[in-house]
């Protein structure tokens, strides 16, 4: 079974996903429940649905669902759905899923129903699922270094390996001395260099990893290099290897790019530029992502020269607003000329918009917008972006509109939406209903009192009753 996504679940699923998904906006929990409930039994490996259905449910749990009293009792009333549900595991594992998310809706916290389900995804080959309920164990027991372990690769089979890597470094720097814990580190950096490099995970104990490679002394460099937060002193001996292997290797790009990235982290980001150019002159130089990386160098380098000035010269404003202009120049100069090399890419699309904004260039930004909204994962924040312009304009109407219509797309309640309801607050705001734009704020204030401003702008309006 493999994990699916809206497109293609069956359609009695997908019309039950959407109520459910309305009746969660609505803050109709139990009935919101219900309904996804229901469309994850007929689609058992619909992620996004599961994931709305856990929102849903701790939702509805609130600051009850985690306190001790309530844990014990419904841990005691759902002994015998447990039982049930370990039985199923060994028979009918989709239907073991049932059973926990039924336990999971009177006590998301439940550790019992978690594992349950991650044994269930994992025969079932769900990794997402797993993930997702790994995610909770962990929340319950967030000492036990084998289930951190177990969480860890369970994120790295995702695809997500740097978040791997920092659920162990975390647990690494409290147990510094935790051979166990090292070695788990190791062997997940080890796997993210062979996903990036292309490798992917070898199968059927076939080989391994060091066996694609020339020699034990490379692995541990790409080891080493695959590290999130490379040490000064590793830095500097991967840049003195793969300076000595060039002469040896002169056509070897692969080696070429990894010294562009390693002078770029040690600052040195003209030396850097030499070495993007001069892949940029070979072969491989109509990459997409070798402008990406030039680009992102030269931001860089913007970046750093502004942070080297002296803060306590007096022209210290002026040399910082210099810079910052220069680097927004070059950024839009940059974003233009990959537009008209890529016009029919909607993220470009919208890394213009937003470099439009900053620039404070709104009809182009609102041009820009309204193509990158054709691209489904930028569209709620083309949307966004595109409300801003308007309210710039002063079209408030228009922005609250494009507000309104975002926030019924968005299902959950992630900081994207406290976003996107926030910002159709305060357009509200600008419109002189304040009634109305305070029940926008009070919608986050019951979920995160300190998301923003929204408690001041809530507790302010009670107080002028």
């Amino acid at each position: 079974m493999a994990e699916k996504n809206l497109n293609e679940i069956s359609r009695d699923a997908r019309a039950l996903f959407a109520k459910g998904t309305e009746a969660l906006s609505r803050d109709n929990l139990d009935y919101a429940i219900a309904l996804l409930s229901q469309a994850l039994e007929k689609e058992p490996g619909f992620y996004e649905c599961r994931k709305l259905l856990r929102d849903a449910q701790f939702r509805k749990a609130g600051d009850g669902g985690s306190g001790f009293f309530k844990k014990m009792w419904s841990g005691a009333g759902n002994s015998p759905q447990i039982a049930k549900a370990q039985i199923a595991l060994r028979t009918n594992p989709a239907h073991a899923l049932a059973i926990a998310e039924q336990i999971l809706n009177s006590d998301p916290n439940s550790s019992a129903a978690h594992r349950i389900i991650v044994d269930a995804a994992n025969t079932l080959e769900l990794p997402r699922t797993a993930a997702l309920s790994y995610e909770s164990l962990v929340k319950n027991s967030p000492k036990d270094r084998n289930l951190a372990i177990e969480f860890a690769h369970a994120v790295s089979e995702i695809g997500e390996g740097s978040r791997a890597e920092k659920i162990l470094a975390d647990l690494l720097r409290e147990n510094p001395g935790d051979g166990d814990l090292n070695q788990a580190l190791k062997d997940l950096s080890a796997r993210k260099t062979l996903d990036e490099g292309g490798y992917g995970a070898l199968e059927g104990g076939k080989g391994s990893y060091r066996d694609i490679l020339k020699d034990a002394k490379q692995a541990v460099s790409l080891e080493q290099e695959s590290r999130v937060q490379k040490t000064e002193d590793v830095t500097a001996r991967l840049i003195e290897e793969y300076e000595a292997r060039l002469p040896k290797e002169p056509d070897n790009l692969k080696l070429v790019r990894s010294l562009a990235e390693l002078y770029a982290q040690k600052k040195q980001f003209d030396r850097a530029l030499e070495f993007y150019d001069r892949i940029k002159k070979s072969d491989m130089g109509n990459d997409p992502s070798l402008d990406t990386a030039i680009a992102n160098t030269i931001v860089r380098r913007f970046d750093n020269e502004i942070a080297e000035l002296n803060p306590f010269d007096p022209d210290h404003a002026a040399q910082v607003a210099k810079l910052q202009a220069e680097k927004l120049n070059f950024q839009l100069d940059e974003c233009q000329k990959r537009v008209e090399k890529f016009p029919t890419d909607l993220a470009i699309r919208f890394e213009m918009g937003a470099l439009y904004f900053q620039a404070g260039k709104i009809s182009e930004a609102i041009q820009e917008f309204q193509k990158a909204q054709g691209n489904p994962q930028r569209r709620l924040a083309a949307m966004n972006y595109l409300a801003q312009c308007f309210a710039k304009r002063k079209m408030f109407d228009l922005a609250a509109r494009t507000l309104q219509n975002a926030i019924k797309e968005k299902p959950g309640f992630d900081d994207e939406k406290k976003d996107l309801i926030y910002n159709l607050g305060c357009v509200l705001e600008s419109m002189g209903k304040k009634e109305e734009a305070v029940e926008q704020f009070k919608i986050i204030y019951e979920m995160d009192i300190g998301y923003k401003d929204v408690a001041a702008k809530v507790d302010a309006f009670y107080a002028a009753q």
